[in-house]
């Protein structure tokens, strides 16, 4: 036989495309090496790779994850190309530059490598003393290399470093390289983690240095390793590889293969790449040490050499044999032959690389030849695809071979028209086209390669086309998969032969030329060996015939015969050993001829093809083209039961009116259909096996893998064992990651894992893919928390699938986004885009929600608060107008109103003046309330300057137009108006920024730096700083700030810096700080007059930045510094120097109790005295006291005297005991840190201090506070508790002081309010709120009565004993508590109490700027966030909280004595942002939705369920157990939390269960939204659809008529108000539009998917009811009988009515019975198989009604039916009923068909 001859299809003259694109570029050429280097590769070599190496999330792995929108395999995305000139490499793809690299020296040579652990693919660089390692991403890593490395190769795992001949010379290399690696990234953020991270340097340990030496070959498995030195086996021990002349000329990357050539010796070798356990290599080194390597290392053996040519081979691969074994060819140019070196490859069960050994060799004459991939384009042979060879021939031809079987001879296409020489030639030289010959082939990319010819051009040409007919091809790779590799090549031959020429030849051909080349081939097979049927001819029959055939010297021709016809074709002389007839003789079946196994094994591969194509609907068409040429060799085979098998499936084949003799054993066709019905009625264990092909229980069969996948989801679905991936019923299936707990769940994993989504779902047949509904469907209500996001989409909860997605990231949440469209059926996407709402930045259009006001003219002033309406207030506060009167109180931006008379006189200006002067000092203290009440509520835009609002300190006069009045700075002074408020007018508009999920940008600080110093960007700074964005500057930036000695602007970088790198123990930041204490200066330092705002700045900062660590030295000097004077210039401020000095000293020992001393006495008891602690041991106090003044001598700083001024100390050490021992329940401490028992101690502690111990004693005491009055009450010793009672009557007593009294009951009440305040922080908390509201009105009582009552009885009359400033304060710090326990809820009765509060305030002039400052705070927050945030009670929350409520108040603006009023902005560090709102997965909207909370079991109370409304804010994540979506309208969702004393999940925290504050949720279909239906009266009216559909004014011709009428509507409308489903909108318009003959039965399925929101049913019912389609739907009658059997779980009702599937079943019955012949032609076909004449009209409607008939009450073949009638009739009297032997013989026949096959055999 010939070989065929194929044109090539040239793709076009080629050229570099790094050349082109260097010609686009303009760069000049002659600056360029003239030399360059390219080569191409294909897309998957640079592809991330599978496995666990991957598993390192990324978003294309999460782009692959969701992508199941085709069942097809990788789309071929064209040759990649790097381009190498110079230090230049360009990487592109077709014509598009994809990236560049540019290296600091000349490359010299670059490949393509995968290493250990890192799932990218890696380009590595090769230069003179460098290795540069470039990933896909960017990352960059560079190798010195000490040594000459000629070359590099690519490994499975790693790189082969080949040194140079001299390479044991070192190289000189520049210091950088010498001394470490160059990482422009650092392994953590690159993915190149490694669990062997050694030192960088070069080679440094000396062993190794050795090796390196001493070894020529270096492999190195991992960017951040060193290389390691090779062994091989000599005298069977293991020695370095040190043969510097065995050159390595080729190596794989897929198996660890090595081929090189010893130029000495003139033989080429094969290594095989072993490793070797550390202990064996140490055999091999003289002086071994132990050192840092790995314990694996590589040595090289030796598998097979051969001394066959003089010069190395010029090019080596790996190919596949035409039996599948793999082969290494070497292409010895020198002698003009290739040769083949087959391997035979040994795997382990886990497909782990065993061993390698070579089998034989054999050679083929070649000028040129390369590995392509032509013949079996998707075939693999275990981890290598089959691969075949272009060959150049001696006669410059191209040839193609399958191992060393030539297929065909290639020519290049020149014909007139197509000219493919230079553009410089004349046309005239046409002619000389067909003298081109083609000198030789290179860069070969799967089936493409470059052909040069000797005019010197090069063509990029295709040697095989993508064939255009997907059944053609679908069948040759089956016949490639399924054949037996003898057989096969024999049909390749056929098909690439003489024979498919014609068809191959044809430039373009059609898709059915394709499938009748292929068919064609198919049936030569036949008709080369007589074995054909004859058409139209009656059978031959005769016992001589019948003799002959069966003859042994018949069957011996035809061995001869089909070898001959194999192996005996005219092909290129071959040398090397010929072993496929022995072969073919061992691997025939001795009872049957050759050409009929070859026949049987195309039918066995074709018909599990054909099984496979039935379950795609699409594919319809292919399958009745398939099904004919099947039915043919069938039938030449006299397979009988396959033929009837065909014709009941199409009886449209009759019509070819064929006979055919019958095999003597027919046997039974696998039928997937006969194998899931049987699955569904008997289970997995009692289905027969033989119904499944053998085809599908091999691996790596794509070309059946669609029914692989749904033969594994139904072994799955009825319960079949898992051993690793093979399932019992022999098919192997990938599971996704995630728990299932029942079968449903494990088969949603199954389908997952082999991806299949819903629209490959909605490709099945409708019977077969209503049992995988019902699973995903079963799924739907409560699926498990750890399903990847595909699983939850293919259960239709894509709200859970956003949970998921976004837990990864924002990196992932986009592709994520976009990808769930992907997955999701075209139909059922949504008509509007689905976007998801930030609920930060988005804001509303809505007219109820802008502020109203009546002064028009200053409405559009910014004032820093006009983005706090957004989607999530507008949800959170409806239509009332609570944020609007926030908006107006803390409004610090337009001239406050001032009443005076219209006509003013002298007296009534300078009322004015006081006035304005009153409100001045409310408007400077606004800016505290603001920062709190938009607190990270939005984003800065990076392009823009942050906006900060005037600080409008003017007055407006409404009687007079709103004339404008300013200050008089003659009258007042209002310098001080201008400095600290401006600050916290800079602080409220930082804090409004929230954080970003990285650092700010430094450039964007700095652009908001003023020239010159501001105290508003000092308040920036600071702001800043509390949300961490100074981390992003530079050191050198801070101390730019710093030198530019502004003091304001020094407090916020000092504790922005701090706060940024708060509990870090930065060294930096820390040596900056301290350079502000001057105590801590060396005597050789400048003195410098620091402020001593400064330095308690300087303290707290200081605290921050080693907060927790209990640091003993600072600790040390911090509690020095409470009881030293500060180096200031004022005295008064000496209070507040200590204050922040135990503040800090309580921040670094926080919560540590005494295990954070050394020596915790004599700390203990230092603190003590400067509490003033009577009975205090001098000794230890002085031991600490000298060794601290030493210290402190010898620094050069001065202190008081012996004499502590408690006044000053105490406050400051009362705090730090309280920081230091907080939570900690020590009794001892609470003890020595009594309250007044005596007359005497009243009169001996300041009542001020007694709050702070109060507070002090509590917060140690943690768990004993309650918020109830008895508690309350027992903090106040009896002897206050005796005085208060006394206060009524008359006393005379000398020692009782009533004043003293007073001071200290109210000052204790406060006090424990205050505790309270920060132990019920942000929970909102019924008790306590009331509890501190009747306490507040209580105190508002006692200095104004106000219609409030409150329901406990407390003393009356308090006020005579205390002034009014100590009750005013003790009332505003009691409010400021009530705000801290209702913080973010923007609680209506707490608001209205302020509004009180700040409305008195306004007209009293008495109140200070203290109380208008708490005021603020409180307003600010009980809307904290904009009612999106709230406080923690964590330590370091705690700490904030009571630095933020220090009870000492400042008297104005700049009152700074006691206390820094930068601390007050400390309340950030406790804010969280627990906030959760809903947000409608389909519409993108956010909704409402009741939540039910769960918080875990305490000692005070057991595990609490509570129900919230979205958007709301949970408890703290210590007790949070468990969130779950409940109500009737969503699906329900589960959060279960593990309670943890951690804070709160920050945004984009890929560890939150909350993805920023947003759930996502899915509205069950039938049901409103809380929004439109609030009280759901509309939901029921979906219940009675089908009525209102029934009346006619719901036709749609009558709306169209009517269309204004006001009382017409459409059905769409109807539905479209509870269900955003494009497909159920879409048929109901469609339903109206044009089927008002069905309108009916549409209005039921409407109703149906509706209200049982399964609106994917939709197109199900429509099939069903249209057509019976083929009678394959007979499956959706087993699924009804599997769910009344119990085969499948019934825990849900049946997805389809039970009742319709009844009605189809009795019409299908009525179809069958009402036609005539059908008696007739049953009995025909069970007496002798004969099946209706197809000629005519009539006749084929009758083979359909035949075929119906059989296949709807499962008759089997007739020859089955007389077998067993024969068996019955042999063994039973004929006297008795034959139906239940029928039935015990024919189990699967339905009983109407036993009953029809009795009443005609008996």
């Amino acid at each position: 036989m010939s070989i065929g001859v194929r044109d090539l299809t040239v793709l076009g003259e080629f050229k570099p495309f790094g050349l082109v694109s260097e010609e686009l570029e303009g760069k000049p050429l002659e600056t360029a090496p003239e030399e360059h280097q390219y080569f191409l590769f294909h897309a998957d070599v640079a592809r991330e790779r599978d496995g666990p190496a991957a598993a390192t999330l990324s978003s294309a792995a999460v782009s692959a994850d969701l992508d199941f929108s085709s069942p097809s395999p990788p789309s071929d995305d064209g040759d990649h190309e790097i381009f190498i000139r110079g230090s230049r490499i360009t990487w592109s793809t077709g014509s598009r530059v994809h990236k560049r690299y540019n290296s600091p020296k000349t490359v010299i040579m670059a490949c393509w490598c995968r290493m250990e652990a890192i799932p990218d693919a890696l380009l590595c660089v090769l230069q003179i003393d460098t290795l540069s390692i470039y990933g896909a991403s960017g990352e960059v890593v560079c190798i010195p290399l000490p040594f000459a490395i000629a070359s590099i190769f690519p490994l499975p795992f790693g790189l082969l470093l080949q040194k140079a001949v001299d390479g044991n010379r070192r190289i000189s290399i520049s210091g950088s390289l010498l001394n470490a690696r160059d990482l422009s990234r650092s392994g953590k953020d690159s993915g190149w983690n490694h669990h062997v991270f050694h030192q960088l340097n070069s080679f440094e340990p000396v062993v190794k240095e050795n090796e390196a030496i001493t070894s020529s070959h270096l492999i190195l498995r991992h960017p951040l390793e060193e290389p390691q030195a090779t062994y091989i086996e000599e005298r069977g021990k293991l020695v370095f590889m040190k043969d510097f002349e065995e050159r390595t000329i080729w190596s794989s990357d897929v198996v660890p293969l090595m081929a090189s050539y010893h130029k000495s010796k003139m033989q080429h070798s094969i290594w095989l790449l072993e490793t070797v356990s550390h202990c064996e290599a140490e055999t091999a080194m003289v002086d071994a040490v132990s050192t840092e390597l790995s314990t694996q290392q590589f040595s090289f053996r030796r598998i097979w050499q051969g001394k066959c040519s003089q010069s190395a081979a010029s090019k080596v691969f790996l190919a596949t044999d035409m039996d599948g074994v793999p082969i290494i060819c070497f292409l010895l140019v020198d002698q003009k032959v290739l040769l083949a070196v087959r391997l035979q490859i040994d795997e382990g069960n886990d497909e782990a690389l065993v061993d390698i050994k070579p089998h034989m060799s054999w050679s083929i004459p070649a000028l040129d030849a390369a590995s392509v991939i032509v013949t079996r384009p998707r075939v693999e042979v275990g981890r290598l695809p089959f691969s075949d060879i272009i060959v150049l021939g001696a006669e410059n031809h191209l040839l193609l071979y399958s191992g060393k079987q030539c297929l065909c001879r290639y020519l290049l296409p020149i014909r007139p028209g197509k000219n493919l020489l230079r553009s410089n030639h004349s046309a005239g030289t046409t002619d000389m086209c067909y003298e081109l010959k083609i000198t030789g082939i290179q860069d070969a990319v799967e089936g493409r390669i470059n052909v040069i010819v000797n005019n010197g051009q090069i063509f990029r040409c295709s040697l095989r086309r993508n064939p255009t007919s997907s059944l053609a091809n679908d069948c040759i790779t089956a016949m490639a998969v399924g054949l037996q590799f003898s057989f096969h090549s024999h049909f390749a031959t056929l098909l690439w032969g003489d024979f498919g020429s014609a068809y191959f030849f044809h430039s373009h051909p059609h898709t059915d030329s394709e499938w009748d080349a292929f068919a064609g081939a198919v049936m030569r097979i036949c008709d080369r060996y007589g074995t054909r049927m004859q058409r139209q001819s009656p059978p031959v029959s005769g016992a001589a015939w019948d003799f002959l055939v069966n003859s042994k010297l018949h069957k011996c021709y035809l061995r001869h015969s089909i070898g001959r016809g194999i192996f005996s074709m005219n092909m290129p002389n071959c040398s090397g050993v010929d072993y496929n007839d022995s072969q073919i003789q061992d691997e025939q079946n001795e009872g049957r001829p050759l050409y009929s196994q070859l026949l049987a094994e195309t039918l066995d591969s074709l018909h599990c093809l054909y099984e496979s194509l039935k379950l795609d609907k699409l594919r319809k068409q292919d399958v009745g083209q398939l099904v004919a040429l099947l039915f043919t060799i069938a039938a030449s085979l006299g397979e009988e039961n396959y033929v009837d098998y065909y014709i009941r499936d199409f009886p449209f084949l009759l019509a070819e009116g064929c006979s055919f003799h019958s095999c003597a054993s027919p046997r039974t066709p696998p039928s997937l259909f006969r194998w899931i019905e049987n699955c569904l009625h008997k289970g997995c264990h009692e289905s027969n096996r033989k119904n499944l092909p053998p085809l599908l229980c091999r691996e790596n069969i794509y070309v059946v893998s669609w029914a692989r996948k749904i033969v594994s989801f139904y072994s799955v679905l009825v319960g079949a064992e898992r051993k690793g991936r093979i399932l019992s019923t022999g098919v192997y299936c990938e599971i996704a990651n995630g728990s299932a707990r029942t079968i449903e769940e494990l088969t949603v994993l199954a389908m997952v894992g082999e991806r299949f989504g819903r629209q490959q779902l909605d490709l099945l047949p409708l019977g077969v893919s209503l049992p995988l509904r019902h699973a995903l469907d079963k799924c739907r209500e409560s699926p498990p928390t750890d399903w990847p996001a595909a699983a939850y989409v293919l259960v239709g909860r894509e709200d859970l699938a956003m949970a998921c997605l976004g837990s990864l990231g924002k990196e992932h949440e986009n592709q994520g986004s976009l990808n769930l469209v992907a997955i999701s059926v075209p139909y059922m996407l949504h008509l509007q885009p689905v976007s998801v709402p930030s609920s930060l930045t988005e804001i509303t259009g809505s007219d109820s929600m802008k502020l109203e006001d009546s002064d028009a003219l200053h409405r559009s002033l910014e004032d820093g608060m006009e983005h706090i309406y957004n989607s999530s207030t507008q949800l959170r506060f409806g239509r009332d107008l609570r944020l609007n009167e926030v908006r107006c109180l803390l409004c610090s931006a337009r001239p406050v109103a001032i009443e005076t008379p219209v006509n003013p006189s002298a007296s009534d200006q300078d009322l004015q003046q006081h006035q304005l002067w009153n409100l001045a000092q409310r408007t400077t203290a606004l800016p505290f309330g603001r920062g709190a009440f938009t607190l990270a509520s939005t984003y800065a835009v990076l392009t823009e300057a942050l906006h900060v609002p005037k600080l409008v300190l003017a007055g407006r006069l409404p009687a007079q137009q709103n004339a404008t009045v300013n200050l008089d700075p003659n009258l007042r002074n209002i310098s001080e108006l201008r400095s600290w408020p401006e600050f916290h007018n800079g602080v409220a508009a930082g804090l409004r920024l929230a954080p970003f999920e990285g650092k700010m940008s430094r450039t964007w600080i700095q652009y908001n730096k003023p020239e010159e110093p501001s105290f508003t960007h000092a308040g920036i700074l600071l702001a800043l700083g509390l949300h961490g964005h100074l981390c992003s500057l530079a050191m050198t930036d801070v101390y730019r700030y710093l030198t530019q000695e502004h003091d304001i602007t020094t407090v916020g970088v000092l504790l922005g810096v701090a706060a940024s790198y708060r509990g870090t123990m930065h060294p930096e930041v820390s040596r900056m700080l301290y350079l502000h204490v001057p105590s801590r200066h060396q005597l050789s330092f400048p003195e410098l007059e620091l402020p001593t705002n400064l330095q308690s700045a300087a303290l707290v900062a200081i605290g921050l930045l080693y907060e927790g660590s209990a640091h003993p030295f600072t600790m040390k000097i911090l509690l020095g510094e409470i009881g030293r004077r500060s180096g200031g210039d004022n005295v008064l401020e000496r209070e507040g120097y200590a204050v922040a000095a135990g503040y800090a000293l309580g921040l670094v020992a926080l919560g540590r109790g005494k295990g954070a001393f050394g020596f915790v006495d004599s700390f203990v008891d230092r603190l003590f005295h400067y509490i003033g602690e009577k009975g205090v041991r001098n000794e230890k106090t002085s031991v600490v006291s000298q060794t601290t003044d030493d210290h402190i001598r010898i620094l050069g700083q001065m202190v008081d005297g012996a004499h502590i001024n408690v006044d000053v100390t105490a406050p400051g050490a009362t705090i730090a005991l309280a920081l230091i021992f907080m939570k900690t329940e020590s009794e001892e401490m609470v003890s020595r840190l009594r309250l007044p028992v005596t007359h005497f101690d009243l009169q001996y502690v300041r009542p001020d201090f007694i709050m702070l111990r109060v507070i002090t004693r509590n917060l140690i005491m943690w768990s004993n506070m309650q918020p109830s009055r008895n508690w309350i009450e027992s903090q106040i010793p009896d002897v206050i508790k005796l005085g208060v009672l006394r206060l009524d009557g008359a006393v005379d007593d000398d020692e009782f002081d009533a004043e003293a009294v007073v001071q200290a009951y109210v000052n204790i009440v406060a006090g424990a309010c205050i505790s309270l305040g920060i132990k019920y922080a942000g929970t909102k908390s019924e008790e306590a709120q009331e509890l501190l509201y009747n306490y507040a009105i209580y105190f508002l009582n006692e200095i104004k009565h106000v219609p409030a009552t409150t329901n406990i009885t407390l003393p009356k009359g308090m006020l005579q004993y205390v002034d009014r400033g100590t009750s005013e304060i003790c009332l505003h710090l009691i409010v400021l508590s009530l705000s801290l326990v209702m913080a973010g809820s923007g609680h209506l009765q707490t608001f209205r109490l302020l509004r009180y509060l700040r409305g008195r305030s306004s007209t009293e002039g008495h109140i200070n700027y203290g109380i208008q400052m708490t005021v603020s705070l409180a307003i600010g927050f009980l809307f904290l966030g904009g009612g999106m945030q709230t406080f923690s009670t964590g330590n370091s929350a705690v700490a904030a909280l009571l630095m933020t409520l220090y009870p000492r108040l400042p008297t104005g603006p700049s009152d700074n004595r006691c206390h820094l009023q930068a601390f007050r902005h400390l309340y950030v560090i406790a804010a969280e942002s627990r906030r959760v709102q809903t947000v409608d997965v389909d519409t993108g909207l956010p909704v409402y939705c009741p939540l039910e909370v769960t918080i875990k079991e305490t000692e005070h109370y057991s595990e609490t369920s509570f129900c919230e409304v979205t958007p709301c804010i949970l408890p703290e994540r210590s007790v949070l157990k468990t969130v779950r979506v409940c109500g009737p309208r969503y699906w329900p969702q589960v959060i279960q939390l593990i309670p943890e004393d951690k804070p709160w999940w920050r945004f984009r925290d890929k560890s939150g269960p909350f993805n920023g504050g947003i759930l996502y949720i899915k509205r069950k279909v039938g049901s409103c939204s809380y929004v439109d239906d609030p009280i759901g009266c509309q939901s029921l009216l979906s219940r009675a659809m089908h009525k209102v559909c029934d009346t006619s004014d719901m036709n749609c011709s009558n709306a169209r008529n009517n269309n204004s009428a006001p009382g017409s509507y459409k059905i769409d409308q109807l539905v479209s108000t509870f269900s955003a489903d494009p497909s159920l909108i879409g048929f109901a318009q469609l339903c109206c539009d044009s089927w008002n003959s069905r309108q009916e039965f549409c209005s039921q399925l409407l109703f149906e998917c509706v209200s049982k929101d399964r609106p994917a049913l939709l197109q199900i019912y429509l099939s069903l009811y249209t057509t019976i389609e083929a009678m394959w739907e007979q499956l959706t009658l087993a699924y009804n009988e599997a769910l009344i059997n119990g085969k499948l779980s019934c825990g849900s009702v049946s997805i389809l009515q039970c009742t319709f599937i009844q009605s189809l079943k009795r019409h299908m019955e009525e179809i069958l019975i009402c036609s005539q012949s059908l008696n007739e032609n049953i009995f025909k076909y069970l007496d002798s198989g004969i099946w209706p004449d197809c000629q005519s009209d009539r006749g084929k409607m009758d083979a359909m009604l035949l075929s119906w008939y059989l296949l709807w009450y499962g008759i089997p073949s007739f020859r089955v039916v007389k077998s067993a009638v024969e068996k019955i009739k042999a063994k039973a009297p004929l006297s008795l009923t034959m139906i239940p032997l029928l039935r015990l013989l024919l189990p699967t026949t339905q009983a109407k068909g036993i009953f029809e096959i009795d009443k005609f055999h008996f």
